[in-house]
């Protein structure tokens, strides 16, 4: 993409943010500013379904980091699936992806998917999830792209409604999202694990004690909603204060078993 036609007073730019506001509103200055750099780094159409807003982040889709390696001139992608890992009855799949930027420079990135980390709505085509969860990994390393791509949430087939819990009704809420359109908290908090390569079940532990309660499920939403604020926040600002934090739950249940 070249930077003049992508820069902030261009038509391309303005086209951008006037989509935007169209799709999702009015946009603060955090993700118009986020836009802004998005569209003059990447190239990144809104247009053409390469991001999306929820919850005031962008996201990048599956297709929006196809286009940029085609732009970039990749050199191949290939993805095969980790057999040792993967149990096709369960419908559990782990899948590695490596992309080729030039001659020998490569990227490599892993992606898994099973019933419980994927939208009912596609129930039974956990291996493609797995394998584009896997490929889209690669590229963002490939191109140094900080922002998650869409594919790794669990609700990732929701439209932008569903997603954003237009027209919902709190008051249906089962406590964790899934009865309303909004995200569903465990879907939040699998990206936060898997964004800072936590342990699931030392995280588990950590949030049930916060909670007070015996198990994460038993907490109210607003508690959990709470806990995963603290852990992000935690997580981004001293990662391995938080993974001292989260064996100190492993001593202790040494200790009680």
């Amino acid at each position: 993409m070249n930077r003049k036609l992508a820069s902030k007073g261009s038509p391309f730019f303005r086209s951008n943010v006037k989509l935007a506001r169209f799709l999702w509103g009015s946009l603060s200055n955090i993700a118009f500013t986020r836009l802004k750099y998005l569209t003059i780094k990447y190239g990144f159409s809104v247009a053409s379904g390469d991001l999306q807003l929820l919850n005031g982040a962008w996201y990048v889709t599956h297709a929006g980091l196809l286009r940029l390696s085609f732009r970039r001139k990749c050199a191949g992608i290939k993805a095969t699936s980790v057999d040792q890992l993967s149990d096709a009855a369960a419908k559990r799949w782990v899948f590695k992806a490596t992309v080729y930027k030039s001659g020998s420079v490569a990227f490599v990135g892993y992606g898994d998917a099973d019933p419980s980390n994927t939208s009912p709505l596609v129930r039974g085509a956990e291996m493609r999830v797995a394998e584009t969860r896997a490929v889209n990994r690669a590229l963002r390393k490939a191109y140094g792209i900080g922002l998650c791509s869409i594919e790794e949430l669990g609700y990732l087939s929701s439209t932008p409604e569903r997603v954003q819990g237009k027209g919902v009704d709190s008051r249906h809420s089962n406590g964790n999202g899934s009865g309303t359109r909004q995200p569903r908290l465990r879907d939040k908090l699998c990206l936060l694990i898997r964004k800072y390569e936590l342990d699931p079940t030392l995280v588990k532990l950590y949030a049930a004690d916060f909670c007070g309660t015996e198990a994460v499920r038993d907490a109210s939403r607003d508690l959990v909603e709470t806990f995963i604020s603290t852990l992000a926040e935690k997580a981004a600002k001293d990662r391995a204060a938080l993974i001292c934090k989260l064996n100190s739950y492993n001593q202790l249940g040494e200790v009680k078993s």
